[in-house]
């Protein structure tokens, strides 16, 4: 079958294009992000227990538009969305990609603050380039957003294709496109972008029934500790509430908001995100958020947010405005492993970094990246660094693979 002609466009605002018809793209398994009915049994290995492409909230013309409409990713925050479409003659979208032109490296978790260095140092204006990612959000999902058609192959050439167009037109140094899946990261390199790999922690499901079965699998020590911590939590009368939906209010939010800017402001500087964030996102998709938060002496104390995948939950923001002693691993993993194990969710990505999670449970998995770079002598010497960073980060894995807490055999 001969491929029609295909045409690309920018837009500078999510709300230029169709919600349906971004979400074909996005989420194309289920498009309106209605959730499915969970298996009965669980029976996957480690590969496709973290490579799963399921319904994933973050790249929905809903999560999008919250992020524009708040004000959290918008121009004036160095995050100009520049978002590209590829249509057909009937102007039918058929693919596209959440484009940001970028005028700083902040909130991306993928750090090149070394390569704009050098590349300033010999002159050159590594500012703006193009960033094809979720705004402030190191999980990983499809980045070549393409619908299921007669045409899917052409679709993603030419948005591959059109994200070089793009860069140049924009007079971008470079376009990087975090936290793709697998198969779009070798689409990309395929097509000549370098690649990078990166790692994360997550829970793997394997089918247990509970959170005690999962703490059979353990050995006896980490099960000992992680019992100990738990306890440990909760021991100043600390109360945890799981709340998804209609549950969750304006109070949670006022309250959650607060510990979010607190807790980001001690650690690094301005918070990303807006209180009218958490409000857009609160109403457009509440079926797909799980708050955890704790309370003491009649008030909230902290909170950890939550997005519900078909196949994975998704921690995202922690904060608190008392200290207590493992708290935080409380509400932001072991709470997280007991909902997914209720809900028979494959797997628990709890965000960037953090090996203090491999204690815990969670599994050391490969992340990737790809970039392009419109100044070839950057970009060779940018190869030579991201091939021996492979090398480093796939040993990074096997060793950490070695001491992961479960019972040897």
């Amino acid at each position: 079958m001969s491929s029609p002609p295909l045409s690309l466009r920018t837009i500078r605002t999510i709300a230029e294009i169709d919600a349906t018809a971004w979400d074909a793209c996005a989420n194309p398994g289920n498009p309106t992000g209605a959730p499915r009915p969970r298996p009965d049994s669980l029976s996957e290995d480690n590969e496709s227990l973290s490579q799963k492409e399921t319904f994933n909230p973050f790249i929905c013309h809903r999560f999008l538009s919250a992020l524009e409409v708040s004000g959290s990713a918008v121009p004036r925050a160095g995050w100009g969305p520049s978002h590209l479409l590829v249509e057909d003659a009937d102007g039918r979208l058929l693919a596209a990609a959440p484009a940001y032109l970028k005028s700083h490296s902040m909130g991306e978790y993928v750090f090149d603050h070394a390569w704009a260095d050098a590349f300033e140092r010999a002159g050159g204006n590594y500012y703006p380039k193009l960033q094809v990612a979720v705004p402030f959000t190191p999980a990983s999902g499809r980045r070549l957003l393409v619908a299921d058609s007669g045409h899917s192959d052409a679709a993603r050439k030419t948005l591959i294709a059109g994200l070089a167009a793009l860069r140049a037109q924009a007079r971008c140094s470079s376009t990087h496109v975090t936290f793709p899946t697998r198969s779009d990261w070798q689409a990309l390199g395929e097509a000549g972008w370098l690649q990078r790999t990166g790692k994360q922690f997550h829970f793997l499901n394997r089918g247990y029934a509970d959170f005690d079965a999962f703490l059979a699998a353990l050995a006896s020590r980490k099960r000992k500790n992680i019992r100990k911590e738990r306890e440990a939590a909760l021991a100043a009368g600390i109360e945890v509430h799981m709340l998804t939906g209609e549950a969750i209010t304006d109070e949670h939010w006022d309250a959650f908001f607060n510990f979010y800017i607190d807790t980001g402001a001690r650690k690094w500087g301005k918070p990303y995100l807006t209180r009218a964030f958490f409000s857009a996102v609160g109403r457009s998709m509440p079926e797909r958020i799980l708050l955890v938060m704790a309370r003491r002496a009649g008030r909230w104390i902290a909170g950890a947010i939550n997005f519900i995948g078909d196949d994975a939950l998704y921690g995202r923001n922690w904060g608190t405005i008392e200290e207590h002693p493992f708290l935080h691993f409380e509400l932001c993993y072991y709470r997280a492993i007991d909902f997914a194990l209720e809900r028979r969710l494959l797997r628990v990505e709890a965000g960037a970094q953090g090996e203090h999670k491999l204690a815990r449970g969670y599994e050391p998995v490969e992340t990737y990246s790809a970039h392009e770079f419109e100044d070839a002598r950057l970009a060779r010497a940018i190869e030579g660094f991201l091939k021996s960073e492979r090398e480093h980060v796939e040993a990074e894995i096997e060793i950490y693979g070695e001491h992961v807490p479960f019972k040897k055999g």
